[in-house]
C-alpha cells in the first residue's frame, strides 16, 4: 500500500503537471482520517509554495526530472511551511525517493534538504522588485500580482495576499434555523462579517457524514457565494433564472433566503453537471427546474420574462487563490482574452432574459478589472437600456471572504 506522502506525490503531480484539480483528486484518496488530512496539507502546502521552492532549489541544485523535481517540492514545503519535525520532513522525503524506485537518487534529496536546513536564516534573497518578490512569496502570477500593487499599494497586496481563510464554511437550509445550527456545532465558529448566515469554522467536520447533511439541513458555502445571493436583494414572489447554475449552492441559498417562495430556473451547459445540480437541490429539498443549456446561445424563443437573472460567470478565480492554490498555478494572463469574450457573450445573451424593470446580476469569484469593472462598463456602454444600480469587490483582507465581486444592474421600464 502508498504511503501518505506517495499518496500526496500523486496527487500533487497530477496538478502541477498534467492540470488536474486539487481538490477533485484528493476525492479520490481514501485514508483514516489523520492521515487524509494530512495528505490534504501536504499537498495544499506544496501548492502554495511551489514557486518559492522552485526558486530556492535552483541554487541548490541543477534541474531535475519529474519525480526527483516534484518529491523536492514537497520535501522543501514540508520542511519550511508545515509542523511536521525537520528530520521527519527530510526523512520522510528520502524514504519517498526509496518509495518511488529512485533510490539512487535519495542521497540527493538528503543532502540538498539538509543543506537548505543548515542554512535557512541565510538562504538565498528573494527580488527586490515588489511584483516579482510576492509572486514568488505567496504563489501568485506575476501579471496579477501587478494589477493588485497598482490598484491597492504593495501593503494592502500583502494583506491581501496573506488572508488565512476559514477552514470550513457552513449555512443553514431553510427550514433548518441558524439558531438550530449553533446548536448542533460541536466545534469553535465565527458568524460571517459579509453575512451573518454563514458560520465559519477554524477546523474541517467530516460534514457528509453527519445525518444534517443527509437531511439537508446545512450546505457547505463560502460567505462571499452567499454575499452574491443577498446583493440581489428580496427574491420572493419572484421568477428568477441562475443561467450558469452548477452545481446550485447559490440557486439553493436563494430559495433558502425566500422560504420556497421563488420561481426558480438553472441553466448549466454540461449535462453531467446538471445531474450533480439535481442531486444537491434534491438533499437540499429545493424545487427548480433544470436545463442542460448554453446560456451564452441566444434562443429564437428567447423572452424577456424572469424579475431576475444570476449570471456567476466563469472567471480567472483569482479571488480564491489562498482556498485553491492550483489556480494561481495555472492561470496565464493570456486565458483573460478568452475568459473576457465569454463573460461578454452570456452578459449579452441573459440581457435578453430580464423583463423591463428586472434585474441582472452579473458576478465572479476573481479581483481582476478586466473581468469585473471593464466588463461591466462596456455591458451598459452597449446596453443602453440598462442602469448600474450598484457594484461591489470583496477583499479578503478587508472582509475576510474571498474575493468575489458583483454588480447588479436594472432594465429601464
Amino acid at each position: 500500500m502508498n504511503s501518505p506522502r506517495r499518496d500526496a506525490l500523486q496527487v500533487f503531480m497530477d496538478v502541477v503537471e498534467d492540470g488536474a484539480y486539487a481538490n477533485l483528486r484528493l476525492k479520490d484518496i481514501h485514508r483514516a482520517p489523520s492521515e487524509q488530512a494530512y495528505v490534504s496539507s501536504l499537498v495544499y502546502t506544496a501548492l502554495e509554495h511551489v514557486k518559492w521552492a522552485d526558486y530556492m532549489l535552483s541554487y541548490y541544485v541543477k534541474p531535475q526530472k519529474k519525480a526527483v523535481r516534484n518529491i523536492l517540492r514537497l520535501g522543501v514545503s514540508e520542511l519550511f511551511f508545515m509542523d511536521t519535525p525537520d528530520h521527519a520532513a527530510v526523512n520522510g522525503a528520502v524514504e519517498l525517493m526509496k518509495e518511488c524506485g529512485k533510490g539512487a537518487l535519495s542521497g540527493l534529496v538528503n543532502g540538498v534538504l539538509r543543506r537548505m536546513l543548515r542554512e535557512k536564516d541565510s538562504l538565498p534573497p528573494l527580488p527586490a522588485d515588489p511584483a516579482a518578490r510576492l509572486s514568488i512569496q505567496f504563489g501568485c502570477p506575476e501579471w496579477i500580482v501587478k494589477e493588485w500593487l497598482s490598484r491597492f499599494g504593495e501593503e494592502e497586496t500583502v494583506r491581501l495576499l496573506s488572508f488565512d481563510p476559514p477552514a470550513m464554511e457552513l449555512r443553514a437550509q431553510w427550514p433548518f434555523t441558524n439558531e438550530e445550527l449553533a446548536a448542533a456545532l460541536d466545534v469553535p465558529y465565527a458568524r460571517g462579517q459579509v453575512d451573518d448566515h454563514c458560520f465559519r469554522l477554524n477546523q474541517s467536520i467530516p460534514v457528509s457524514s453527519l445525518p444534517l447533511f443527509r437531511e439537508g439541513k446545512i450546505a457547505i458555502q463560502g460567505e462571499g457565494a452567499m454575499a452574491i445571493c443577498r446583493f440581489m436583494g428580496d427574491m420572493r414572489g419572484k421568477r428568477v433564472l441562475d443561467a450558469c447554475a452548477a452545481p446550485g449552492g447559490k440557486a439553493a441559498y436563494l430559495w433558502s433566503m425566500t422560504e420556497g417562495d421563488i420561481d426558480l430556473t438553472c441553466y448549466e451547459l454540461h449535462p453531467h453537471r446538471v445531474e450533480l445540480m439535481q442531486r444537491t437541490f434534491a438533499r437540499l429539498h429545493v424545487q427548480a427546474k433544470c436545463e442542460a443549456r448554453d446560456a451564452a446561445m441566444i434562443p429564437e424563443d428567447a423572452t424577456p420574462s424572469f424579475d431576475a437573472v444570476l449570471l456567476d460567470v466563469p472567471c480567472s478565480g483569482l479571488g480564491l487563490i489562498r482556498e485553491k492554490p492550483d489556480v494561481a498555478l495555472h492561470r496565464q494572463e493570456s486565458d483573460l482574452k478568452e475568459l473576457c469574450l465569454t463573460q461578454a457573450a452570456l452578459l449579452n445573451s441573459c440581457a435578453r432574459f430580464v423583463r423591463p424593470g428586472g434585474i441582472l446580476c452579473y458576478s465572479t469569484c476573481t479581483i481582476s478589472l478586466r473581468e469585473n469593472e471593464q466588463q461591466v462598463e462596456a455591458f451598459l456602454q452597449a446596453h443602453p437600456e440598462f442602469t448600474l444600480d450598484d457594484q461591489r469587490q470583496l477583499l479578503p483582507q478587508r472582509d475576510a471572504t474571498g474575493g468575489f465581486y458583483m454588480a447588479r444592474m436594472t432594465k429601464c421600464i
